[in-house]
């Protein structure tokens, strides 16, 4: 899911590919995680086994003004659920973009973004979910 600030109709968010951790094998009981850091490096720890080769983090680009500073507001938490019914947790997203973005002189700026699946018991199935990301000028 994508959010556009209203009062500033000028900017847009595209998003190019969505973050997906692939096919993760919990290879014990207990809890686990998986870890896609916006520079594309994973690690897994507890009973999640290291994330395949099919593992890709999201990337987006922001359209607008040239020049113009933005902010971009990413969640720090979402819930993925299955058709099962079951639940697992995307948390500590984080991106590559700098400390205070800005637009180039196109009115352009891609970024990275990542984070950490938590899993924990029985978790077989497909998870989905939206990450809704929020952009606007200061």
């Amino acid at each position: 899911m994508v959010t556009v600030d209203q009062s500033a109709k000028d900017v847009a968010l595209e998003i190019e590919s969505s973050i997906d951790f692939g096919r993760l094998v919990v290879a014990a009981v207990g809890e686990g995680s998986a870890t896609l850091r916006p520079d594309g490096s994973a690690t897994a720890s507890g009973s999640v086994a290291e994330p395949g080769s099919r593992a890709m983090v999201g990337s987006a680009v922001i359209h607008g003004q040239p020049g113009k500073a933005v902010r971009v507001i990413l969640p720090a938490r979402i819930v993925l659920t299955a058709v099962t019914g079951g639940e697992i947790v995307f948390e500590e997203v984080a991106s590559d973009l700098p400390s205070q973005p800005r637009l180039d002189s196109a009115g352009r700026l891609a970024f990275r973004f990542g984070g950490r699946l938590r899993v924990s018991g029985d978790a077989e199935g497909q998870y989905r979910g939206d990450l809704p990301i929020l952009v606007e000028y200061p």
